[in-house]
């Protein structure tokens, strides 16, 4: 009952002084939404990645003669003298790695590490209707089983084409939008770079936001001799292995020692290589993102901190104005603990207030965010919103304890004298 009349007490004072308690709170109201708005950004990312990663194969192990992943900086020396992967390389994993059930192998330009220079763009063109920056490279069919690759349309091209060189292809989604609107681009022709290509096959949407209308849907997969026959020059090979449902972590080792084998690796010398897994970049990516988060959580501490020492500053303003009501309150029976409570109450409701209002701006600034930005998600978690009220709330028990004992040291005899 005590609660209830406090709270009722204190919700009066807010709604009598509209305007001040407003900017009393505004600190906290600001610390709040920054919180609510970067923890959506944050989960929307993360969840966006970790589904587009996941769609590849959670048992798929990408091996480059790099490391992949989200890495700060340029590539040593060291790294770019690392000579590529080879088809030999592949081949070896899967006959002399037990744990490996498939494996696949990409051939493609060797990557440009002058910056100086421009990259190599790779230019599709149908009609009038032109892409560039393709993920196009040659493979052979196994592709569609390592990367979880679903084909939408056609079929991926067979064992016999591959083996025959046959210049056929199966291209992404958003080049089947931008050169076949009406879905029937089967059995056409399209150009990249020069080279002509029988469209076989149209692979469906990858997950993830992030990634639309960029390479994961901007894709050209055609057969590995076929590519090499018109580009014998590049030697820059991507392999995936895919491990047998819970032995990764196994396969991953076998790996590791094998190429170790093959490339001369001395054995008190790091990988020449790179080995990673869809969780390991997405594990990367949360390392870099706490970072963020941490950054966030003081920018909201102080708004919080700002916010908490106006609202010391208004309850004081407050047991200033009401000590004679402080003072009747003592004379007619009320114990320090039931002035302390009322202050403290008014201002943890003071404070919950401005969190909810954070909250509701947090909320919809994130809810806005996709409309603007098509491609980037963004996800309010529960756990955010109940952390970001409770600390508010916290926030008013703290800054508001001071002045509630203030109040509840006053000699009513004195108290009651005060005009």
């Amino acid at each position: 009952m005590l609660l209830g009349i406090n709270s009722r007490m204190a919700f009066e004072t807010v709604r009598d002084h509209k305007t001040r308690s407003f900017l009393t709170v505004l600190g906290v109201v600001i610390g709040v939404a920054a919180m609510i708005f970067v923890a959506s950004m944050l989960v929307g990312v993360s969840r966006d990645i970790q589904g587009y990663l996941d769609d590849y194969g959670t048992n798929t192990l990408f091996v480059f003669r790099f490391d992949i992943g989200f890495h700060p900086g340029r590539m040593t020396a060291e790294e770019r003298a690392r000579k590529p992967l080879s088809l030999e390389d592949a081949n070896a994993i899967l006959a002399e790695c037990p744990h490996v059930k498939a494996v696949t192998v990409e051939l493609m330009p060797r990557i440009n590490f002058d910056f100086g220079s421009p990259q190599r763009l790779r230019v599709a063109r149908y009609g009038s209707h032109e892409i560039s920056n393709l993920d196009y490279s040659g493979t052979n069919p196994s592709y569609q089983d390592v990367y979880n690759a679903t084909v939408a349309q056609g079929r991926f091209f067979t064992d016999f084409e591959s083996e025959h060189s046959d210049d056929v292809a199966v291209i992404g989604s958003e080049i089947d939008k931008n050169f076949f609107p009406a879905h029937d681009g089967l059995g056409k022709t399209i150009l990249v770079d020069g080279v002509p290509y029988r469209v076989v096959g149209v692979f469906a949407e990858r997950k993830g936001q992030l990634f639309k209308d960029q390479t994961a849907d901007r894709t050209v997969k055609v057969p590995y001799s076929s590519y090499h026959k018109h580009y014998p020059a590049d030697d820059e090979h991507f392999v995936g292995a895919e491990a047998f449902p819970g032995y990764k972590d196994e396969a991953e080792d076998e790996i590791r020692g094998l190429l170790r084998r093959r490339r001369n690796v001395p054995f008190d010398k790091p990988d020449n290589f790179g080995i990673t897994s869809s969780q390991a970049i997405a594990d990367q990516f949360r390392q870099i993102m706490s970072t963020v988060a941490l950054m966030t959580i003081i920018v909201s501490s102080i708004g919080l901190l700002v916010g908490g020492v106006g609202v010391m500053n208004i309850m004081l303003m407050s047991v200033t104005e009401r000590t004679h009501e402080i003072g009747v309150r003592k004379a007619i029976g009320a114990r320090r603990g039931d002035v302390v409570r009322q202050f403290l109450t008014e201002a943890v409701v003071l404070t919950g207030l401005g969190g909810l209002a954070g909250v509701i701006v947090g909320t919809s600034a994130a809810a806005l965010v996709p409309l603007a930005f098509p491609s980037l998600p963004t996800s309010t978690p529960l756990w955010s919103i109940v952390v970001a009220v409770v600390m508010a709330m916290s926030v008013g028990l703290f800054f508001g304890m001071y002045p509630a004992v203030k109040a509840s040291r006053l000699d009513p005899v004195e108290a009651l004298r005060y005009e």
